[in-house]
């Protein structure tokens, strides 16, 4: 899953533009700032590669990695110098 945060956006397309399954496209909707930001396309080959993500320059994307299964519950306790996880 792919999150936009639509309004940080400028609409610079970087993440349209170097994304390397072309996965994005400009949304037809205009921000807050008055541009065009990039919105997942209806069929898409994204593989989570967090390439937009590193390259937005104002930290507008964030990929979600879908799980496969269900999530693995930890169970944490404190020691001395830390934490440790126990599966």
């Amino acid at each position: 899953m792919i999150e936009i945060i639509k309004d940080w956006c400028k609409g610079c397309e970087i993440c349209v533009i170097r994304c390397p399954v072309d996965a994005l496209e400009i949304s037809a909707e205009l921000n807050k700032r008055g541009v065009y930001p990039p919105k997942l396309k209806e069929e898409n080959e994204c593989n989570f590669c967090r390439l937009c993500e590193l390259l937005c320059p104002d930290f507008a994307i964030t990929v979600i990695p879908e799980e496969e299964g269900e999530p693995k519950e930890t169970k944490s306790r404190l020691i001395i110098g830390g934490i440790v996880n126990e599966v």
